[in-house]
């Protein structure tokens, strides 16, 4: 199956043989669906908080003395969110008019709403009367050059001095969150090696004058999806794809991959949300405070955590095991299996010494995005996930009853606690469940094959986290998924 050529091209790119075998296998087996009790609402398993849990929670952030790092991942290409506008190129370019509603005319027709639409009278070449003429300028490296940029690099919002990327909202948000004591504000931004010295330029134009307004000094460093995480790709048979010169072919893993940047992180509560979920700096107040709402909850659990592993140290003691069961079913939907007395405490140990990630959950208004469940794990108990329908079988009437029932969907809003009780950086990758992959189809020089993504980064990658869900509101969640999303009001003068 691999030659030994393969074998030396494969170690170059410092991946394993081992685990390119182990993909080849999974392509073969296919992954296996999961089994689930029910979804995680708020009947069980979602906080829904009430003004004063609220408040304490914000307290217990302020009070928090540890490190906080926003996690940003912003590889994505920006050309997806304009895939209507290109195309519509070749159907302008054979004469013919925009369909009358679509998208492509909305977008037209409130072009000086875009806080990118100064940047296109800038160009030249601009001719705002003619379609054709305005989406090569958009897109096309004779303009702005916003089809081949990341969404990060994007103007997002206009403001009445300035207009603002995605990528500066995330730092406004950051200062207000993401802060020690010393005011450094820290930022890990995972982007591709093409766009890396793009971003890294951007932040020095912009920096001073947010460090300036408030009060901080950003440390924001910028890493690379390693290539030692591309998942190899096979043909409809379960073969390695070949190109016409033999070679193996290698595709990212996915946002599973992230799960290395994440790990080398050093704090001891990382923020994870997307790039494109921003909102002008108005709307700003109701995110800033459930981020900190988020990060104080984590506090209040991993102190809970770490007091009850600090006591499972000391001598058996029947009535704390007691004790801490509850705590797992009543704190994190953890329902252990009936255990043998001489193993309780160490099961409990295992279970209480993990990293824990508090998920903020959105009412489900029929937004794209994996949701929260309850499932069954390989030793008996259960524990809440964060999970996509190619992990469920759809097929089962029971499974598609439960994932019917279901009232929120996964915003990606995390605050993590990524070290043990005494200290010590949890290795991630410990955590990581390697049969949570997903398969997929794709064409490639007009040949068919398959791709495997990793364990989703806040999906399989985590599943042995411990995991809280809290209900957050709609106006944390502005994605933007296609240009159009930014004449949302959240994003609009």
């Amino acid at each position: 199956m691999l030659s030994k050529q393969d074998i030396e091209k494969i170690e170059q790119r410092g991946s394993s043989v081992d685990q390119v075998i182990r993909d080849i296998n999974f392509f073969k087996s296919g992954f296996p669906y999961l089994k689930i009790v029910s979804a995680a609402t708020p009947a069980r398993g979602i906080k829904v908080l009430d003004e004063r849990q609220k408040s304490d929670a914000e307290l217990s952030f302020y009070q928090y003395k540890g490190d906080v790092c926003k996690f940003v991942p912003a590889s994505g290409a920006a050309s997806r969110m304009f895939k209507d506008l290109y195309e519509a190129i070749p159907v302008l370019e054979r004469g013919e008019g925009i369909k009358p509603g679509s998208g492509v005319e909305t977008f037209l027709n409130n072009l000086d709403m875009f806080a990118f639409y100064d940047d296109l009278k800038n160009t030249g070449i601009c001719n705002f009367s003619d379609s054709l003429s305005v989406l090569r300028a958009l897109l096309g490296k004779e303009g702005i050059d916003y089809g081949s940029k990341p969404k990060g690099l994007i103007r997002f919002h206009k403001y009445k001095e300035e207009s603002r990327t995605s990528f500066e909202e995330h730092l406004v948000e950051a200062a207000m969150y993401a802060r020690g004591e010393n005011g450094i504000s820290r930022l890990s931004v995972t982007v591709s090696a093409e766009h890396i010295e793009a971003f890294k330029k951007h932040l020095e134009d912009v920096k001073l004058k947010y460090m300036t307004r408030f009060g901080v000094v950003y440390n924001v460093g910028f890493t690379l999806q390693s290539p030692n995480t591309d998942t190899i790709a096979v043909d409809l048979d379960n073969e390695p794809y070949r190109d016409a010169y033999g070679n193996l072919l290698f595709r990212p893993g996915g946002h599973g991959a992230l799960i290395e940047n994440l790990n080398n992180i050093d704090s001891d509560i990382v923020i994870i949300k997307n790039i494109d979920n921003v909102v002008r700096e108005q709307y700003l107040s109701e995110t800033i405070r459930w981020k900190r709402i988020l990060i104080g909850l984590l506090a209040g659990i991993q102190k809970k955590i770490f007091y009850y592993l600090n006591r499972l140290d000391g001598a058996y003691n029947e009535d704390l095991n007691k004790e801490i069961t509850l705590f797992l079913e009543r704190e994190l939907c953890i329902t252990l299996p009936p255990l043998p007395d001489d193993i309780v405490k160490d099961f409990l140990k295992a279970k209480l010494n993990r990293p824990i990630r508090v998920c903020g959950m959105v009412r489900n208004l029929g937004e794209p995005g994996g949701g929260p469940f309850i499932v069954i794990d390989a030793d008996g108990s259960t524990s809440l996930q964060i999970l996509e329908s190619a992990q469920l079988n759809m097929e089962d009437s029971e499974v598609k009853a439960i994932v019917s029932s279901s009232t929120h969907f996964n915003p990606v809003d995390l605050a993590c606690s990524i070290k043990n009780y005494r200290g010590e950086k949890f290795d991630l990758h410990k955590f990581v469940d390697p049969e949570t992959g997903f398969i997929s189809t794709k064409t490639i020089e007009g040949k068919k094959i398959k791709a495997l993504e990793l364990p989703g980064l806040w999906n399989g990658s985590m599943s042995q986290w411990n995991t809280v869900f809290v209900e957050v509101p709609l106006i944390t969640f502005n994605p933007v998924k296609t240009v159009n999303d930014l004449l949302r009001k959240e994003h609009l003068a």
